[in-house]
């Protein structure tokens, strides 16, 4: 038996209804996957990826150990440079998963006695990272540079000491798919010295020429500090990268501690990402997706369902359904049908926020999505 006050809690989320459970593999239309591009499918990469480590006689299954031990496999160098070249970064460094990047910067690279400001829908990587380092650390309202303007001047008008002040935001967020003005937000920071970190996850893959992201398709590259770019979603495969200077780069090789202290990524898995990284330079899977988000923004439209959605032009298109029960009963309803739409209950998002969350993929078809928003519609009445 677990001890009496963690039973207590599992029972409490179950009277909510916020309790979580592993899902069964199934064979529904996917509406709730990060596989934007279907790369996680392509034949082409698996092929291409068991083909190169052959060839080069790579036969091993594991990296044996932590960069700095034995796992520094001749295939990071190559990866990383590749990833520098592809985003226009002077450094990269490839961690586990963008959980470990989030954990392993915002637990480091802040000190005691600066000051990290962040959007309130930030992911809870970045969260969980700011609560393991001894920054100082203040929310400013979802994309509202307003906000942040007032809460920053407010804070540094109180404190003269010598600080460092750290904005971070994402390019896509997560639970809402929608896109700050990055542009504004750099100035801003440019113009009071302060260091901005962009979580790009959910757009590299996406937006920009050939996937690249946002960050350097806006020209905004110099007024950033740090970028994470993740490989499980749009690329189909695992891992995450911090970009930024060689100094950083530096600094977290000896100071952040889910690098220094995690078993590195295999030879596969590093040879899967260049060759996803290689199909993202010749797909015509980004316009598709983009094609196919239009056209499931314009039926929304046509089912007048817009009122209902948030605004996005990213592949996260998501309805707002309040309450926990009400959600997963549409959710429940939709796999009935056949699709798989992920509700999204709180604690992971705000109360009275819940929502239905529709990820678009360059896979599903007009038919498909005409066929989920119908049954939305259905169900709404």
């Amino acid at each position: 038996m677990i001890p009496k006050k963690l039973q207590a809690k599992i029972e409490a989320r179950k009277v909510d209804n916020t309790f979580r459970q592993l899902s069964q593999p199934h064979q529904l239309v996917d509406f709730a996957s990060n596989d934007y591009l279907g790369f996680s499918m392509s034949k082409d990469i698996f092929d291409h990826t068991h083909h190169y480590l052959q060839e080069a006689f790579i036969f091993q299954n594991g990296s044996r150990g932590s960069r700095l031990l034995t796992g520094n496999h001749e295939l990071y160098k190559d990866l990383e440079d590749l990833i520098c070249k592809i985003h226009y970064s002077e450094s990269a460094l490839i961690f586990n998963s963008g959980y470990d990047a989030n954990l392993g910067f915002f637990s480091c690279v802040p000190q005691r006695g600066d000051v990290v400001f962040y959007d309130e829908l930030i992911h809870a990587s970045i969260r969980d990272g700011i609560t393991m380092g001894h920054a100082q650390a203040y929310k400013f309202k979802h994309n509202d540079l307003d906000d942040l303007k007032r809460k920053s001047q407010s804070h540094t008008e109180k404190n003269a000491e010598n600080y460092e002040v750290y904005i971070v935001t994402e390019s896509v967020f997560s639970m809402d798919g929608d896109t700050p003005d990055l542009k504004a937000i750099a100035e801003f920071c440019t113009a009071n010295h302060f260091k901005l970190v962009v979580d790009e996850a959910h757009a590299v893959g996406i937006f920009g020429q050939k996937g690249i992201g946002l960050i350097h398709s806006l020209g905004i590259d110099t007024a950033v500090f740090a970028r994470l770019i993740t490989f499980g979603k749009a690329l189909g495969c695992h891992g995450a990268a911090i970009l930024g200077s060689q100094q950083l780069t530096d600094y977290l090789v000896n100071f952040s501690r889910p690098f220094i202290y995690t078993t590195a990524l295999p030879p596969h898995s590093l040879m899967t990402i260049k060759a996803a990284y290689k199909a993202l330079q010749q797909t015509h899977a980004i316009d598709i997706l983009h094609e196919n988000i239009k056209y499931f923004k314009e039926q929304t439209a046509e089912h007048q369902l817009q009122k209902c959605f948030i605004n996005s032009d990213s592949a996260i298109q998501c309805c707002i359904l309040p309450g926990n029960d009400r959600v997963k009963t549409a959710a429940q309803y939709f796999k009935t049908h056949g699709f798989d739409v992920k509700p999204i209950v709180s604690p992971t998002v705000p109360k009275g926020e819940e929502r239905l969350r529709f990820c678009i993929h360059a896979y599903n078809t007009e038919d498909e999505m005409l066929k989920v928003l119908t049954l939305l519609a259905t169900f709404l009445q």
